[in-house]
């Protein structure tokens, strides 16, 4: 009998191969995966003029009413097909491409259905807008036009012949590919019970998924996202289902498994509810082709709220005066939302003088002696009006310029001097519940970060280079904690040093507005450089939206203003993956991964010589 079933089970496999094999419109042999060329594309989709604020990203495949063939109706294929399309704030491609049988083709549809989503606006008529945009594009780049009928004529090649299509199917595939030959030629086309075959030289409307300006935004005092925040408002049908309620304590349910045809059909599954909305939530309705509604007796808002994370205020840090309004900066609305953040000021608690420790004394003698030498070493100041030495660079320049006609004259001279160094540093370190990870047997990152707060602290006291130091972390945009381990009023002393040794890791990295206020403080000072560092585990993340892309493109745009502001904003950072969004947050030269967590200490006095030379 197993023997039976398993020749069963076999030949039904082998079937299913082959059916699915020869059903299959694709050429896997030329497949292109998007994950592999998405870097590039990305940057092809900003130089064509793409919105820095838009995504890209792959799309889901979308239920399409095609004529199928008599094999892709047995095997079930052809139901579900992936198409390009974009909205304001994401262009989606397909995860694949097997479109064409050759493998540059398939890469060459990923890069035009790129710079058509660049080039592409809102969309009204599927058909004519997609010539509209062709036929600009055409016309503003010349060079795409052999690229375009390339693979026009190849995919035309592809499509379903109109003689093999019934009069009204026939009809609209004759005008698409007339619309794909000559874009702009064709501005009214037949109707057709069955939708054409996707075409793939073109995007598509989006997923109902509407644009900010659609969206409305309501708020509770906590903060939370509610009311009319995702799909309100916009007309989209569903096929829906109700079903009953069922919390399963009303005995054994028995059934046939021959009767459960498929996994997608409903599972009766109690979901916990939360207090913050999913702000994808709208996507994710628009991706199920069926939605079961069942009655839920549950009471808006009738949860308790309870904040247990933050410590009584006997033993948390001393607040320092009321807390501090910033703007937070919403990459789906492209604005700055004023006084969305509040950042509470505070000072350690436990303040008490301690020494440095025994492991870092041989370290710290070493750096300070560097250090000392950097503050003694005359300079050569090249470009002077007076001086010791003449400056042959200089002097050349000078004979150039006067050759072709102009006649300022520079300083001609180098002066051996000693000068003050003007400027400022504030060092900003990353405190959230991550850095209580282990680097090894017997320290944890938070110790790390102490240990190398400490050599910097020692070495810029000896230089006499202005500095402070701080630390952040977070627990929602209403609790955003800065702390102050030594301003920059303050000397560095065993008071400082017990301060930095007495700290602990908490709560979470709302990185923009840490930046935001150490921007503010840095500004403040009256040097001329002035370089804020950043010492961090990971990226940003909150309890809130600030998780992902949210907090990505907050703390860069707090980058931004802190550059604007003449600042220089430089990361440093343990994390492995922070190749994946430092470059877009600070900037290719804006960061240095440590490999090695332990070699932090060290390293830190090294890159703020190396930042900080004239």
């Amino acid at each position: 009998m197993s023997f039976a079933i398993e020749v069963e089970e076999l030949a039904g496999s082998i079937w299913h191969r082959f059916i699915t094999r020869k059903a299959d419109p694709e050429y896997p042999d030329a497949r292109i995966e998007l994950e592999t060329i998405q870097p590039g594309l990305a940057l092809l989709f900003r130089a064509m003029g793409g919105g820095h604020e838009v995504s890209l990203e792959a799309a889901h495949a979308r239920q399409m009413m095609v004529r199928r063939s008599f094999l892709q109706k047995i095997a079930g294929t052809a139901q579900q097909l992936s198409v390009a399309w974009r909205d304001s704030h994401s262009v989606r491609l397909p995860a694949s491409i097997a479109v064409y049988p050759e493998t540059q083709y398939n890469r060459e549809l990923y890069r035009w259905l790129t710079i058509l989503a660049a080039h592409a606006g809102s969309m009204r008529h599927w058909a004519r807008d997609n010539q509209t945009w062709i036929a600009e594009l055409l016309e503003q780049y010349p060079a795409l036009q052999s690229r375009y009928a390339e693979l026009v004529l190849a995919h035309i090649a592809l499509r379903p012949k109109p003689e093999d299509l019934p009069p009204a199917e026939a009809a609209v595939e004759e005008a698409i590919r007339q619309a794909l030959l000559k874009p702009g030629s064709i501005t009214e086309f037949p109707v057709s019970e069955s939708a054409p075959w996707p075409v793939a030289l073109w995007l598509y409307p989006p997923l109902n998924l509407g644009d900010p300006q659609q969206t409305h935004w309501e708020e509770e005092e906590d903060g939370d996202l509610l009311g009319r925040s995702q799909g309100e408002g916009k007309e989209v049908r569903k096929q829906a289902s109700r079903v009953d309620d069922n919390t399963g304590k009303q005995g054994l349910l028995l059934f046939r498994l021959e009767s459960l045809f498929t996994w997608t059909e409903h599972i009766d599954l109690d979901r916990c509810g939360d207090d913050n909305d999913d702000i994808d939530a709208a996507r994710v309705a628009d991706d199920l082709d069926e939605i079961a509604l069942s009655k839920k007796r549950k009471r808006k808002g009738g949860g308790l709220k309870l904040h247990l994370d933050l410590p009584p205020a006997d033993v948390d840090d001393l607040p320092m005066g009321e807390g501090i309004k910033l703007p937070e900066w919403d990459f789906r609305r492209n604005c700055l939302r004023e006084d969305y953040v509040n950042v509470q000021m505070m000072q350690p608690r436990l303040q008490e003088p301690m020494p440095l420790p025994e492991r870092l004394t041989a370290l710290a003698h070493k750096v300070r002696r560097q250090f000392e030498n950097l503050r003694s070493e005359p300079r050569w100041y090249k470009q002077q009006m007076q001086g010791s030495e003449l400056d042959l660079q200089a002097c050349v320049d000078f004979y150039v310029q006067r050759k072709q006609g102009q006649t300022q004259q520079p300083g001609l001279f180098m002066d051996l001097q000693r000068k003050q160094r003007d400027l400022s540093c504030l060092a900003l370190a990353d405190l959230s519940m991550s850095t209580d990870a282990h680097v090894d047997n017997e320290r944890r990152v938070i110790d790390v970060v102490g240990d190398s707060l400490m050599l910097f602290s020692e070495a810029l006291s000896v230089v006499g280079d202005d500095f402070a130091v701080y630390g952040f972390s977070s627990l929602r945009r209403q609790h955003v904690r800065m702390i102050e381990i030594k301003g920059f009023d303050n000397k560095y002393n065993a008071k400082v040093c017990g301060a930095i040794q007495s700290l602990k890791p908490g709560y979470y990295t709302r990185m923009g507005a840490a930046i935001r206020q150490a921007t503010q403080l840095l500004s403040k000072r009256p040097h001329q450089r002035k370089l804020l560092l950043l010492i961090t585990d990971g990226k940003p993340n909150d309890l809130d939206v600030y998780e992902g892309r949210y907090g990505v493109e907050d703390t860069r745009q707090a980058v931004l203003e802190a550059r604007k502001a003449g600042l220089l904003p430089f990361c440093i950072t343990i994390d492995q993956k922070a190749g994946d969004y430092l470059p877009y947050m600070f900037g290719a030269n804006g960061y240095t991964l440590i490999k090695e967590p332990g070699q932090l200490p060290t390293r830190l006095p090294q890159l703020y010589r190396l930042l900080t030379e004239p």
